[in-house]
């Protein structure tokens, strides 16, 4: 089996099963002068603003991977900032409910010191509770060189933490998955002796969690995403779903769900990376199952899927 025969047979498998859009439209966003916004967060009621549908962006210009999460709300098909919300220097925003409280998560850079020629850019994982818009509490700080955790509430009340350890046997990125007591309880060491699902991606493939739904029998329903390079150094990013068994450690076979190809022509912030559909959430509404994603590092989609 080449290290490609997965991606290849889901996107076979995609291919070969007809249409699968019913629908694709660009959010637009103002407010933040000529930034872009991606890799958002899916829309979620907030804290002292009832009815609301509010959102968390990446929001950074073409050329920088300064990223700072906005939060956004929408009138008249327009996504506005929050007044008097926090502005947050995290990338790839997410939110989560465990026990009745709103979590927000996202990954936060640390660039090498100046003058180190040896230092290397780190990342992980910051998870904050949000009580308020304008207050955020930093509850969990995870392992330096992971990025993509996720969290669902259980039906006996615990917590599945979902992983993505990279280096070594875990490559450029696989998945594992724990279960906790609680958020707060949560450690790194909780984090790192996660064990991991054997054989999901190949050597060359990487992949992650985007958003955690947990059924009735507390299997995880998840959206995930499975990526690799080309031989020229391109990205290529697909989103995909399955389901995980958190107590066996089991999983269905993965189904992509749509490509880059699918949609309109768009904008990326580089040539590599115009093939970059990174799911970050999916709602069911009005009878249809959509999903906002960040394309070509750019640009937000909603894309609703043929049911």
């Amino acid at each position: 089996m080449s290290s490609t025969a997965q991606i290849d047979r889901l996107l076979a498998d995609l291919r070969a099963a007809g249409p699968r859009l019913d629908g694709a439209t660009r959010l637009v966003f103002e407010g933040v002068g000529e930034r872009d916004v991606y890799n958002v967060s899916v829309p979620f009621e907030a804290p002292g603003l009832p009815g609301s549908r509010v959102l968390a962006g990446r929001v950074e210009t073409r050329d920088s991977e300064q990223s700072t999460v906005v939060f956004f709300t929408e009138e008249e098909g327009v996504w506005r900032p929050v007044p008097g919300a926090a502005r947050l220097d995290l990338q790839d925003p997410f939110v989560f409910t465990v026990h009745g409280r709103l979590y927000l998560g996202g990954v936060e850079i640390q660039a090498p010191d100046v003058g180190d020629p040896s230092g290397e850019l780190r990342y992980r994982t910051i998870v904050l509770r949000c009580d308020h818009l304008t207050e955020l509490v930093p509850v969990f700080d995870g392992p330096w060189g992971m990025k993509d955790l996720r969290f669902g509430e259980l039906p006996d009340c615990r917590v599945a933490v979902v992983t993505r350890p990279q280096g070594g046997a875990d490559g450029r990125g696989r998945i594992g998955v724990t279960v906790v007591d609680a958020v707060e309880s949560l450690t790194v060491a909780d984090i790192e002796r996660a064990p991991r699902l054997e054989g999901l991606f190949l050597p060359e493939e990487w992949g992650g969690v985007n958003q955690v739904d947990v059924l009735d029998d507390g299997r995880l329903d998840v959206l995930a995403h499975i990526a690799r390079f080309d031989d020229q150094g391109g990205r290529h990013y697909y989103p995909i779903t399955f389901e995980i068994d958190p107590v066996a450690l089991s999983w269905t076979a993965p189904r992509m769900l749509f490509e880059r190809g699918d949609l309109p022509d768009g904008e990326s912030k580089r040539p590599d990376l115009r093939d970059v559909v990174f799911p970050g959430g999916r709602e069911r509404r009005d009878g249809r199952t959509s999903v906002i994603c960040g394309v070509g590092d750019a640009e937000t989609w909603w894309v609703s899927l043929v049911d």
